[in-house]
This record gives C-alpha cells, sequence and structure tokens, in this order.
C-alpha cells in the first residue's frame, strides 16, 4: 500500500479570525475536525499537523495526529501552503524513515471537510492516476467583475515602474473610461438558463492531492493532469472571517454527521460537571485490534497520551475506574501501569457499576462513563455523561451524550480528559 500523508497546515497567527484553527465548530476546535476527517479516511497512513503554535500543536496531538513544529520563516503572513507542506514531509520521513508517495494538503478552515473529500483527492491519484487532484463544487452563479478593479490589478502586477508611467497619463483615462461590470463567466447581453450553460466548479479549498514527486519538482498542488472531486455543495465555506465562523457555527448541527437530525450538538463536560470518570477498555483506550501469537497470548496497542490524560485526571482528585467484560490479564496489567483500580471479567456492567458508585458514594448522574459498543449501553443509562468514542458503533454514539472527535485508542481518553481539565492539564504537560 503506497504511504499517503495527510499535511495540515495551521499557523498561530490570524488576522481576519484570531485563533481561528483553536475557534470551535460543533464543539470541536477547526484543527481536530480536520485530523479526524483525515484519520477516518482509509487511504490515509500518516496524518501531521505543521504548526508554529504550541497550544495548536496540543489540541492536534489530542485529536491523534503527529506534529511538526513550523519554522518562523515559513510561518508568516506571506508564507505559503507548498512551502508547509514540503517541509513537513522532510520532517515527517526524518521522524518515521518513510516516505510519502502522495501527499494531501488538508486545510482545517473548511470546517465540513468530510473522510469523503479526503478520501476522494487520495484516491484521484493513488487509484485512477492522475497526479494531482482538487475538491470542487458544482456552482451555477453569474461572475461579474468591476473593470477598473482588472485595471488596478494589472498596473499593480506590472510592477511600480510601469505604475508610475501610467499615471503620467493613459492608465486614468482608460480606468475612467472602462469603468462598469463584466460578466467574467458569461456574456452580460446574453441570459441562458442553468440548464443551457456549461457546469462551473468551483475549488472548494478543502482538500488536495498530489504525487510526491512531481510536488516536489514543481513545488505547486497543480501540475500534471488534475483530477476534479465533486463534493456537496451545501457543505462548502471556508473561514476567514468572523462573520464565516458565526454561519459555520450555526450550521453545524445541520450538517454534521452526528446531528444531521438537527439535535443539539454533543455537550462537553467539565470538572464542575464530573466526580468521577468511568472506562471501558476494548475499543476505547485500544483501537478493538488484538495480536495473537502463535501461542494463543494477546497483546493490544494503547495511547501515550491517554496515560497522561488518565494521570491528569487522577491527580486532579477524580476517582478514575477501568470497568470491563474482558479476562484478559492485560487489562489488569494496564490498570496497574496507570494506577486506578479496575474491575474485569464483568457481565453485568451496569450493575457492577451501580455498586461501585454506591460503595464510593459518588451519583450515579456525576459519573461520566466512556464506551465504544452496545455492551455499554446499561451503563450509559445509568451515569449522567455516557460518553462515545468516534468510532464507537452508531447506536452507542446515539445514546452518547458527548462523543469525541478521536477514535479510540487513538487519544480519546486524553481529548476527554481536556474537556475536564480544560488549561491545568495543559499546565500538568508543560511541568513535566
Amino acid at each position: 500500500m503506497p504511504t499517503v500523508l495527510a499535511v495540515i497546515p495551521a499557523r498561530g497567527g490570524s488576522k481576519g479570525v484570531p485563533g481561528k484553527n483553536l475557534a470551535t465548530v460543533g464543539g470541536v476546535p477547526l484543527v481536530a475536525r480536520a485530523v479526524q476527517a483525515c484519520r477516518e479516511a482509509g487511504l490515509v497512513t500518516d496524518v501531521v499537523v505543521s504548526t508554529d503554535d504550541p497550544a495548536i500543536a496540543d489540541a492536534a496531538r489530542t485529536a491523534g495526529a503527529e506534529v511538526v513544529l513550523r519554522p518562523a520563516a515559513i510561518a508568516g503572513d506571506t508564507a505559503t501552503s507548498e512551502a508547509a507542506v514540503l517541509h513537513a514531509m522532510d520532517a515527517h520521513e526524518a521522524m518515521t524513515g518513510r516516505g510519502a508517495d502522495v501527499v494531501l494538503l488538508v486545510q482545517c478552515t473548511s470546517p465540513f471537510i468530510t473522510t469523503e473529500d479526503v478520501n476522494g483527492v487520495a484516491a484521484a491519484v493513488v487509484e485512477d492516476g492522475a497526479d494531482t487532484a482538487v475538491t470542487v463544487a458544482p456552482f451555477h452563479g453569474f461572475i461579474w467583475r468591476d473593470a477598473a478593479d482588472q485595471i488596478g490589478a494589472a498596473a499593480a502586477a506590472a510592477g511600480e515602474a510601469a505604475g508610475e508611467a501610467a499615471e503620467g497619463g493613459r492608465s486614468r483615462t482608460t480606468v475612467a473610461a472602462a469603468t462598469g461590470g463584466y460578466g467574467v463567466n458569461h456574456d452580460k447581453a446574453h441570459r441562458p438558463r442553468r440548464q443551457d450553460r456549461p457546469q462551473d466548479l468551483l475549488e472548494t479549498g478543502a482538500a488536495y492531492a498530489m504525487r510526491v514527486p512531481g510536488f516536489r519538482e514543481a513545488k505547486h498542488r497543480f501540475f500534471g493532469h488534475t483530477a476534479l472531486v465533486r463534493t456537496d455543495p451545501a457543505k462548502v465555506l471556508e473561514v476567514d472571517e468572523p462573520d464565516d465562523l458565526a454561519r459555520a457555527r450555526a450550521l453545524a448541527p445541520l450538517l454534521d454527521p452526528a446531528t444531521e437530525s438537527g439535535t443539539e450538538a454533543p455537550a462537553r463536560p467539565t470538572r464542575d460537571d464530573v466526580d468521577a470518570v468511568v472506562l471501558d477498555f476494548d475499543g476505547t483506550q485500544t483501537d478493538d485490534t488484538v495480536l495473537v501469537d502463535s501461542d494463543g497470548r494477546e497483546a493490544v496497542t494503547v495511547h501515550r497520551g491517554d496515560g497522561l490524560g488518565i494521570a491528569a485526571l487522577r491527580d486532579n482528585g477524580l476517582p478514575v475506574l477501568i470497568l470491563s467484560t474482558e479476562t484478559n490479564p492485560v487489562v489488569a496489567a494496564r490498570a496497574r501501569k496507570l494506577k486506578v483500580p479496575v474491575l474485569h471479567g464483568i457481565d453485568r456492567k451496569d450493575l457492577a457499576l451501580k455498586q461501585w458508585c454506591e460503595e464510593q458514594g459518588i451519583a450515579p448522574e456525576r459519573v461520566l462513563y466512556v464506551g465504544n459498543d452496545v455492551n455499554d449501553l446499561g451503563c450509559f443509562a445509568l451515569v449522567g455523561w455516557p460518553t462515545a468514542v468516534a468510532n464507537a458503533h452508531d447506536i452507542v454514539k446515539d445514546a452518547a451524550r458527548s462523543v469525541t472527535a478521536t477514535p479510540g485508542g487513538r487519544g480519546a481518553i486524553r481529548e476527554i480528559a481536556s474537556w475536564i481539565l480544560g488549561p491545568s492539564l495543559s499546565r500538568r504537560e508543560l511541568s513535566q
């Protein structure tokens, strides 16, 4: 399988919307939304966020991405996205020892980018043989341009010397004579019906894909054969101004997959809402994959960020319990490592959880329970904060009060810890 590297540029500085890449839409930071779309795309093998901002780096890691720290020389207002992608490619190869075959440029300023968008541009290059690909949406509008603006732009492009010469005489006369609007994609004297016009396609700005050798040579996102990957025009929105962000937040309850029914976006509990955190194991602290050797011994992978999040919860005085139906000794071993109690090999987790709450003197409505599958639904019905990881079963996500942006085993518990502890979690990390 080819290595497909998704690079998400996310500078800390933004004049139009300060702190833009950390702004939340649907309760999730823009950078995390982009990471989630890339992580869930089956053709993407690696996800990197390129940033110069520690807070963005923290949010990116929480969402499950690797982070490349961008040098100041390519982090200013005039820096190109291509420069960030080229740097991220080199840094990722140095970190992993693997070069990418295809690189994606994914913009977190497109809040409603989907996994289908990301897979679409990747497939156009990996499977269909294109050199480059871009997301586009059908567009039926008539585009106009002011002639004076066009002449002014041409004079500026000609340079200072040409501008000075123009100011001496002919340019001012031409501007005065040629003001007014003209059609860019139509003749203003002829108004054809929509069905009689060629289909215009609008570049969405969400996702691009490039073959790496060609991209290194061209240093530009478009070269060779460019495939056009059509997307849903209803989800085309770029956050460049405060009004764009306001529109995105208003549309999120309608367009986000978890809230297409029009219900409110999932809540994000804080320390004031929660007195204890109870965690399922398989599928929440792992990615639900089990490795079995020839002797039948099982092994799983866990996320270091989850361990940090659990330690932070514990250090802030929150009781943490691991509750699992599995009898695998790896569950108990992980609990010992994290220094938290565990109840495993439990058939009725809801009854065990109810008894534990009574023993601890904790009201169930003040408990946050994290699960991923149908055997967690009994606990969901018992607690006040039923929470599903991003890759949970749809029935479980529908029953949840909160849903993480990060899949289980990829930092979902770390994300939940950041909801609850907020800035205190970041301070704890910096002190270590």
